[in-house]
Parts: structure tokens; sequence; C-alpha cells
């Protein structure tokens, strides 16, 4: 198993995917990650469509959010960006630290935005960690611990 499989089951299964759904993202994912480490699977949804679900996956290099149709559970691509290529990438908890909105600017000019649903209280403190680790000295819009 390559570093990229044994970083990414154990993360895809703490974000509350199932093996069916495993199954299906996989494949995109290693396409587009390749043997990257993966450092964060989240379930997420966009403010602006509340239909469907995207799978959101960081590596020290990338971030790459795929989206998954409701019905056929089709998978498609959204968007794979090196961290580099990212501008004014900000994470803010709601006032009830149950979501936080992730937004990124892409390199083609669109702000991208994404709530992740938290499963737990706790897992708040969790994510600022995991995001600050990732993105090196990104200045957030809030800080999650103080939030």
């Amino acid at each position: 198993m390559d570093l990229f499989a044994r970083t990414f089951l154990p993360a895809a299964a703490d974000a509350g995917l199932d093996m069916p759904a495993i199954g299906r993202h996989l494949p995109v994912f290693r396409r587009y990650l390749g043997a990257d480490a993966v450092e964060l699977v989240t379930r997420c949804t966009r403010p602006d469509r509340p239909l469907g679900e995207y799978v959101l996956v960081l590596t020290r290099h990338r971030l790459v959010i795929i989206h998954e149709s409701r019905v056929v559970h089709r998978v498609r691509l959204h968007l794979d960006a090196p961290l580099h290529e990212l501008a004014d990438v900000t994470w803010v908890p709601d006032p009830t630290r149950t979501t936080v909105e992730l937004s990124a600017t892409a390199i083609d000019g669109i702000r991208e935005r994404f709530t992740i649903r938290l499963r737990r209280r706790d897992a708040l403190a969790q994510l600022d960690r995991r995001l600050r680790a990732i993105f090196d000295g990104a200045a957030p819009a809030r800080q999650l611990a103080a939030a």
C-alpha cells in the first residue's frame, strides 16, 4: 500500500465516508494527487448551492474537491489547485461552532466557498490546527480557537 492509500483511507473513514463512497472517490483523488500524503478529507457543501455534496482533500501541495451527484452518485472534479496558486484562504466558524466556512480564490479569480459541517464540537480546534499547518501562515478571518 502506497503513502496516498495509507493516509487517504483512514482520513476518509474519519470523515464519515462509507466504503462504497470511498471506492467511488479514490480513483479520482489518486489521479490528481498522485502519491502525496493526505492531510485532510472532509465532506462539505457550497453555501450558494445547497443541493449536492462535495468531498475536499488537502495535501501539503494540492487542494482537490470533487462533486458527487445525489441520485446516481456520479463523481466529477470541481477544483484541482496547487496550494501556492490559491489566494486569500480563510476559514471562519459559525457562532454555534458546528460549521466552518472555508474560502479561497483560485488562480482564475473565482472565489470558492465551502461549508464544512463538523461531526463533533471538539473537532473545531483540530481542524484549525490542520488548516494552519497546511496553509502555513495564511491568516484566517478569525482565530478559530478563540471564536
